[in-house]
């Protein structure tokens, strides 16, 4: 039943993946990785198609991470991280999730995507 919604269905305020999220540890996670994506795509001039001929992931699974409409396999993201030579996997045991209704924490946003906050 967790995974009936799709990532980007946890946004409370804003445009996936820069939104404020329900407080559900895989919502955010999904969130990161696609923050971590997008930002790894634009620093290397990849579009999703290159990257699908680099990565060998499908170029529509990439556009549905970006998206959020899908929760990213670790085969994918082993993968992506592989063809990238960066991180997406976030370290999200030491983000402080907030309750619902609450701000979430500014290290955990700082986690996801250095120097972006959950309010731009």
């Amino acid at each position: 039943m967790r995974r009936a919604k799709k990532p980007s269905s946890f946004v409370i305020d804003g445009e996936w993946p820069h939104a404020m999220m329900e407080p559900h540890r895989g919502a955010l996670v999904a969130q990161a990785i696609a923050r971590k994506l997008a930002a790894a795509m634009a620093e290397r001039g990849l579009s999703a198609n290159a990257l699908a001929q680099k990565s060998g992931v499908n170029r529509q699974v990439i556009t549905n991470v970006l998206n959020g409409s899908v929760w990213p396999d670790m085969l994918t993201v082993v993968d992506l991280e592989g063809a990238l030579g960066v991180l997406l996997w976030p370290d999200h045991t030491r983000w402080r999730i907030p309750e619902l209704g609450q701000p979430g924490d500014p290290a955990a946003a700082e986690e996801a995507a250095p120097g972006a906050s959950r309010e731009d």
